[in-house]
């Protein structure tokens, strides 16, 4: 349950920290932040899992790049529930995207090492 609750923290943070390096992405709070990483986590198990099931030739052909777009849009689905949450444009769904999986991997890495010392 603690695990649970510190990735949604992380996602949260997360989605501010892109906020701050994606022109046209924008939150306006850590609740806002908050409620979109839930929105973002729930429509991903959904909508993003029928998306990637969908475009899996497009994704193995593409190497994976493909899922960006898949999570752009999702991010922008997101982005239409969640008020105080807005992206621009799909370009900057796109980047995004790319950035917060970045950054989500770097949070896991960290979180990796501090668990090993």
């Amino acid at each position: 349950m603690l695990r649970m609750l510190a990735n949604w923290l992380l996602s949260a943070v997360a989605l501010l920290i892109v906020s701050r390096l994606v022109p046209g992405f924008h939150v306006d709070s850590l609740a806002t932040a908050l409620i979109a990483a839930v929105v973002f986590g729930l429509l991903n198990a959904t909508v993003g899992l029928l998306l990637k099931l969908v475009s899996l030739p497009i994704v193995i052909l593409t190497f994976g790049i493909f899922l960006l777009v898949v999570n752009a849009i999702v991010l922008e689905l997101a982005s239409n529930f969640v008020p105080g949450f807005h992206i621009r444009s799909f370009g900057a769904a796109f980047w995004g995207a790319a950035v917060l999986a970045i950054v989500q991997m770097l949070f896991r890495f960290l979180l990796n090492e501090a668990k090993e010392a």
